[in-house]
């Protein structure tokens, strides 16, 4: 049962995550960059995030994977690349489960199989920034709607 979903706040999937876990009283949070640093800037302080000692994405990014069950990276493209594909290199790595879902035929099967296979409480939810995908934040949340119709 999905308790938490995290992020490292930053626009685009991040921050579409973190929107859809406030919108549907699902707590959340997860680590930033020190300052809380964002592509846009500052990130809002409507979001629960916390700062790591370092500037760099690598650190929140690796603190995220590190501190969930899970990490689920929602994307638009097949292929991954920057932050994202980092975060795939830092769970795998780690010994961590992850999923890469993006608009295909068989996206919805993965999900479901991803979630009913392995017992998350806590999910990393990454992707790329809004900057290089935009409109990722309607995917991100129809990805989410699905845990809901799954009542867990």
């Amino acid at each position: 049962m999905i308790q938490k979903i995290i992020s490292g706040g930053q626009t685009g999937a991040d921050r579409a995550a973190l929107d859809w876990a406030i919108a549907h009283g699902v707590q959340h949070g997860g680590w930033c960059p020190a300052g809380r640093r964002a592509e846009d800037g500052v990130i809002p302080e409507r979001y629960s995030v916390q700062e790591t000692p370092s500037r760099r994405y690598q650190q929140r990014t690796q603190w995220n994977v590190r501190d969930s069950d899970a990490t689920m990276i929602i994307s638009l493209s097949a292929e991954l690349t920057g932050g994202s594909r980092a975060t795939q290199k830092w769970a795998n790595k780690m010994n961590r489960p992850c999923l890469h879902v993006y608009p295909c035929n068989e996206w919805h099967a993965q999900f479901l199989t991803f979630i009913q296979t392995h017992s998350i409480r806590i999910l990393n939810v990454a992707g790329p920034r809004l900057s290089g995908a935009a409109n990722i934040e309607q995917f991100v949340g129809e990805v989410l709607d699905e845990i809901l119709g799954l009542n867990i």
